[in-house]
């Protein structure tokens, strides 16, 4: 995981978070004195002690298995140069087969310089043991033996959408505005069930594009919780904590404050949102000054309508409906708003994406390559009655 403390410039209002739950434990530990309290714990201890701390926050509710080093090893050919598929912050991951539970998976060793990753390592077992939903990523098992620390997940077989969107290479095929849609959906699904429907409630705190993982029919994922963190109860201060994640992605409030809410991870997904129209990276020192930054190249655009079609990524070709482009956008502009508590909550942005992902798009509606600049958009209403406005006063 590649994650750096976020410090961009912006002002900062209040936030509010609307979601409860009445298993948290009244110490209310963190994952980050929880670690150093397993990292002391050796062999079969360090076992019971995940299962104990599991059920102090809630229940399990995936089998998460306890695997040796040995059978990783032979799964990942001892770790061999070929089955590397990807090298980051937290260490490199390699793609196995596991013969005991017959299953290709993806195997993330833990970079032992610096206990950042220890903490981290912990909060990802403890995190994916208490939640399950179609778009989260699933921990098969994990090892702690002597001072290995292994992750073991299901192999998802298209990478990430980083790789799709922004690392477009000769032998890739840009993806289409349907595909787009799917996977924003699905991401905000995930996300969804993490703030309204996970007992207790998380706060996923990073998400980037390349922490959205693709399987065969590029449906997503959200991967990488070592960063989450349980979410505060209705009415409870919200505790200041290290500003930690991705420069760019993190929500102005959070930068300034050190205060994450569940609309911190909003403004995150309009982020990403807004990368997956635009086909634009967040920060991209490659572009000129003034491009550099998304969200600053994209404010004057969200100003005037007449502009909207000119933030659809060049490598759709036109190949997008305007309606459905301008209502996309709407949606993004919303959840990247300044003041969080004018920022949407995750179901209502669920049911505005799940209405984009189906749409039948109609000929006369493609916008057309030539096509640079467009009139009227209206505002969009959710099936729920949530109006997501296009313009921006």
């Amino acid at each position: 995981m590649s994650c750096i403390p976020c410090c961009c410039k912006s002002e900062v209002k209040s936030t509010s978070y609307n979601q409860v739950s009445n298993k948290v434990s009244k110490g209310r530990r963190t994952f980050k004195s929880l670690a150093d309290a397993m990292s002391r714990k050796t062999g079969s201890s360090r076992h019971r002690q995940i299962t104990t701390e599991i059920l102090k926050y809630g229940a399990a509710k995936n089998d998460v298995k306890v695997l040796t080093y040995e059978e990783i090893a032979e799964a990942t050919n001892n770790f061999g140069s070929d089955c590397l598929v990807g090298e980051g912050g937290f260490g490199n991951v390699y793609k196995g087969y596991m013969k005991s539970i017959e299953q290709t998976v993806a195997v993330k060793t833990l970079n032992r310089d610096g206990n950042q990753g220890t903490r981290e390592f912990f909060a990802e077992v403890l995190m994916l043991s208490m939640v399950n939903h179609p778009n989260l990523v699933k921990l098969v098992g994990y090892c702690v033996e002597d001072d290995q620390r292994i992750l073991v997940y299901e192999y998802m077989t298209n990478g990430s959408l980083e790789d799709h969107l922004l690392d477009i290479g000769n032998d890739k095929e840009p993806l289409d505005w349907h595909t787009r849609m799917k996977i924003a959906n699905g991401a905000a699904r995930g996300l969804e069930y993490l703030h309204n429907y996970a007992d207790p409630p998380v706060i996923f705190r990073d998400l980037k594009s390349s922490n959205i993982l693709l399987d065969e029919n590029f449906n997503p994922k959200l991967s990488d919780f070592g960063l989450a963190k349980i979410a505060p109860r209705e009415g409870e201060f919200v505790p200041k904590t290290r500003v930690m994640g991705t420069y760019g992605y993190c929500a102005p409030e959070y930068v300034a404050t050190g205060q994450c809410t569940s609309k911190s991870d909003i403004y995150s997904f309009g982020v990403v949102f807004l990368e997956i129209i635009s086909g634009r990276r967040v920060i991209d020192t490659a572009r000129d000054a003034e491009e550099q930054n998304l969200i600053d190249w994209a404010q004057p655009l969200f100003e005037d309508r007449a502009k909207f079609t000119l933030m659809a990524d060049p490598l759709l070709k036109g190949k997008f409906p305007v309606k459905g482009l301008f209502q996309a956008l709407a949606v993004a502009a919303m959840c990247l708003q300044e003041e969080a508590d004018t920022r949407p909550y995750m179901d209502d942005v669920v049911e505005a994406l799940a209405h984009l992902a189906v749409h039948k798009t109609d000929e006369k509606d493609i916008a057309g390559e030539s096509i640079k600049t467009a009139g009227h958009v209206e505002s969009f209403r959710a099936p729920s009655g949530s109006s997501f406005a296009a313009e921006r006063a």
